[in-house]
């Protein structure tokens, strides 16, 4: 049963001060004789979530709701493992796959058919994974004998399509995905949301981070809202939506 367990996660995120980075002021001080002391390294740190615990169980369906910068991206890498909390746990059972980045693992010099297994080891799928995916994620890309010809060459819409039929060959446990995107030209769009809702149905769990009260409500069953990185509300979707306007209204 996959799930998700987030128990009082807090993550902070330092930001760096520039002058005390640069490369010149390193060479000055190394120069000098001197040693970069503790304060020429000083840094803000962000808490970008705060004390934040929830379950997302298995059939759970649950919307990011908040206004930009409420910490929805960076809740969704925390949940992925791409970020580590500063304090507390997150624990995840089930196979993870992200649609933050469709083009992730991707190589513009290489052929449209070595990027599909670029994109699919960057998303931890075995040779013989893809090997059994190859054929259906040609025939989804659309893409004919450009398959076999460097990426650099396609067209915006036919890097999109060949980096979403990858992104999205096989559904996962958990499924994270950060605001909706397109697929490249408007004749791949009726087939990619097709594909996107299979995914969806396909999928154990899904998060994710949406600004769209009507896609939320066609798809999820609980809402998080969030609102500076810390937990608003999390509950029915219904709710969620209330919580969220009055939040924005306040």
């Amino acid at each position: 049963m996959a799930h998700i367990e987030v128990n009082h996660a807090t993550l902070h995120l330092p930001v760096y001060n520039f002058q005390a980075r640069s490369l010149r002021n390193f060479a000055l001080s190394i120069g000098s004789g001197g040693k970069l002391k503790h304060e020429a390294r000083s840094y803000a740190v962000v808490e970008a979530i705060s004390d934040l615990s929830l379950t997302v169980s298995d059939g759970d369906r649950v919307a990011l709701i908040g206004r930009n910068g409420a910490g929805k991206s960076t809740l969704l890498r925390l949940l992925a493992g791409l970020y580590h909390p500063t304090s507390g746990s997150v624990t995840r059972d089930g196979k993870v796959s992200t649609l933050f980045d469709v083009s992730l693992g991707m190589d513009s010099d290489a052929t449209g058919f070595e990027n599909i297994y670029l994109g699919c080891y960057s998303r931890g799928l075995s040779k013989p994974q893809i090997d059994g995916l190859i054929d259906s994620i040609c025939d989804f890309a659309e893409l004919g004998e450009y398959i076999w010809l460097p990426m650099r060459i396609y067209s915006a819409g036919m890097s999109a399509r060949l980096a979403f039929a990858i992104a999205t060959a096989l559904a996962p446990e958990i499924l994270l995905i950060d605001e909706v995107f397109g697929a490249g030209d408007a004749g791949f769009v009726k087939k990619a949301q097709q594909r996107m809702q299979d995914l969806l149905s396909q999928s154990r769990v899904v998060v994710f981070a949406s600004h769209s009260d009507e896609l939320v409500r066609s798809i999820c069953n609980k809402g998080l809202v969030l609102d500076r990185g810390e937990k608003q509300f999390f509950g029915p979707v219904e709710e969620a939506l209330q919580a969220y306007h009055q939040l924005v209204n306040a």
